[in-house]
């Protein structure tokens, strides 16, 4: 079993940007406005919408497996490999969630939350 990776986390109510840092009293010229980077907004809306896909996959997954391994629904010498090829697919599904979710975060990770507002700054899929 594998552990999901942390999730980008959304803007909370009340969170801040980032103070500027420039060095002394704040004037016209060196107060930065920020905006939260629609870019980490849009990682943490995939996040959303692929984790529950996901899990999906493994419950219905996990239901034909348990189907599969009951000698009340089939007991044949045959059900043994469909239960190991199961067991396969369970596997491969994990790595492939794994690989997904870890993306995602890896991403996220390299992505600033905070960005300056017209600045033009790189994004995650520039």
């Amino acid at each position: 079993m594998f552990v999901d990776p942390p999730a980008p986390q959304p803007m909370q109510p009340g969170e801040t940007p980032p103070v500027s840092s420039g060095g002394g009293l704040p004037s016209s010229d060196t107060t930065t406005s920020w905006e939260f980077n629609p870019d980490y907004q849009r990682l943490v809306m995939m996040w959303r919408q692929v984790l529950p896909e996901l899990d999906r996959l493994a419950a219905s997954l996990d239901k034909a497996y348990r189907l599969a391994r009951s000698r009340d629904v089939w007991d044949a010498p045959v059900s043994g490999r469909y239960v190991e090829d199961m067991t396969e697919w369970r596997t491969r599904l994990g790595l492939y969630r794994q690989a997904i979710l870890t993306s995602i975060s890896d991403q996220a990770a390299d992505t600033p939350r905070w960005i300056p507002a017209g600045a033009g700054a790189p994004h995650a899929f520039s």
